[in-house]
């Protein structure tokens, strides 16, 4: 078992006006989980019986639709709770967590979130914001299924992965975990094919380069202007 020190936890945003005593009754009740690349934190309807956070490495959340097809409802980031299905009045999980490279989380078990929230004002308003963050990037990739073109939904699904996972690197900013042609269409709602095409087409015009999963962002600006449908 993996020992977290307490400023692991204070160097999140969601823990740094976290009193000391409280961070210190998380920790003595957590549980550490290293997650090798591919495998699964856990599964869409299975009994939510732990809540998450996630400390290094990458997750990718997706769901299967009635109709079978399977999308990426979000990505999990380093310092984000997840899987706190109780917060939602749930007693499954909604979708499935799968690592995308090794990561490392800790857990506590569904039954202590209302102990947690009830003696930690500050991580009930923290677990708060958090909740409406992702309802309203949820409502916001909603509206744009529902009213733009494929090759904007692209754009802003990438723009999204930079200033989430972005880095800087030589010629531009790069998403710091792989991520595949396949993940985008899942993300946006389209097909492969589609997502391929859309990508090649920036490769040729020098706004972003690929990679064997690796997606890197030459010109943030003309991508931002396409995702916003201004004249390139």
């Amino acid at each position: 078992m993996v020992k977290i020190d307490k400023s692991v936890l204070r160097s999140f945003a969601l823990f740094e006006k976290m009193p000391d005593v409280e961070i210190e009754e998380l920790l003595s009740r957590a549980i550490t989980r290293r997650v090798p690349s591919g495998e699964a934190v856990f599964e869409q309807g299975a009994p939510a019986s732990h809540f998450f956070l996630l400390l290094n490495g990458r997750l990718k959340v997706t769901q299967v639709t009635p109709d079978g097809q399977q999308i990426i409802v979000r990505v999990v980031h380093p310092g984000d709770l997840f899987g706190f299905a109780k917060a939602l009045r749930r007693p499954d999980y909604p979708g499935t967590a799968l690592s995308v490279i090794e990561s490392l989380t800790i857990c506590w078990p569904t039954d202590l979130w209302p102990h947690f929230i009830d003696r930690s004002p500050v991580l009930a308003a923290s677990a708060l914001n958090t909740i409406g963050a992702r309802l309203e990037e949820a409502h916001t990739r909603i509206r744009e299924m529902s009213t733009q073109e494929v090759e904007r939904r692209v754009a802003h699904a990438v723009l999204r992965l930079t200033k989430q996972a972005g880095r800087a690197a030589e010629g531009g900013i790069r998403i710091d975990f792989p991520i595949t042609r396949q993940d985008i269409a899942e993300m946006t709602g389209t097909t492969l094919h589609t997502v391929s095409r859309i990508l090649s087409a920036w490769e040729g015009d020098g706004l972003v380069e690929g990679g064997r999963q690796k997606l890197t962002v030459r010109d943030v600006t003309r991508l931002q202007a396409l995702a916003d449908s201004a004249k390139l």
